[in-house]
């Protein structure tokens, strides 16, 4: 039997009011301890932060505890995997140096238990979208990522705050033909050998099954406190309750 290994996504951490950031964080610090205490891997599949944006060269406060946690779960031993999503897509070198979590800029291919797995945060999949693949472009320049920096951490993570908020609302109202794109999108990926697809960006938990290929769309850290969870080579959909 190999190790257990969950997935997460979007906790959009920092983005509600301090009494709803304390909760989230709070299940999360425990799902954490969880992972550990399991010796189980993890597979953070993108917005696990509102807003991160690394060339600042700080952690704003509200992250501090949770990147602290997922320190000590690396070194406890544990993989832990970030697939970045588009709100905190401006990860860089910190996390691999100083946390020990490898970073991806792409969708990601993994094999684990025998299972082809398909790793992607789910933004721009499942559809043609120009005006989104337009911003992420402009948003995603260095130019403009060096030019962001000038702002200073203050001004920058404030104004990066409100871009985040206004983006999520939009995604908020698109959500349920979104489900559908991407279940399209996994059954492409089923007919080119993936065991399995997981995905975050669309808040709503569902598992779908073709035969013993699994569609897991991990929902959120947010209202649904839903996660994955690989073991003995099948993928459940799962949610996490404190005690």
């Amino acid at each position: 039997m190999g190790k257990r290994t969950y997935f997460i996504s979007d906790a959009h951490l920092g983005v509600a009011e301090e009494e709803v950031e304390s909760l989230k964080e709070s299940l999360l610090l425990s799902f954490l301890d969880l992972v550990q205490g399991e010796g189980a891997n993890l597979y953070i599949l993108g917005d696990l932060f509102d807003f991160y944006f690394e060339p600042f060269g700080v952690v704003p406060r509200e992250y501090q505890r949770v990147v602290a946690r997922l320190g000590e779960l690396t070194r406890s031993g544990a993989e832990v995997h970030y697939v970045v999503g588009n709100h905190d897509y401006w990860l860089g070198d910190f996390w691999k140096k100083e946390v020990g979590v490898s970073v991806y800029r792409q969708p990601v291919e993994v094999l684990i238990e025998d299972r082809r797995l398909f790793l992607a945060h789910g933004d721009g999949l499942g559809e043609l979208d120009i005006g989104y693949e337009v911003l992420k472009h402009i948003l995603r320049n260095r130019v403009n990522i060096r030019l962001y920096t000038l702002l200073g951490p203050e001004l920058g993570f404030g104004l990066g705050r409100v871009m985040s908020r206004a983006s999520r609302r939009r995604s908020d109202r698109e959500q349920n033909p979104k489900v559908g794109h991407l279940w399209s999108f996994a059954k492409r990926k089923f007919a080119e050998g993936f065991d399995g697809v997981l995905c975050g960006h669309i808040h709503t938990p569902t598992l779908l099954r073709e035969g013993e290929k699994t569609f897991l769309l991990l929902g959120d850290w947010m209202d649904n406190f839903s996660y994955g969870r690989l073991e003995d080579s099948s993928l459940y959909l799962e949610y996490f309750r404190k005690g």
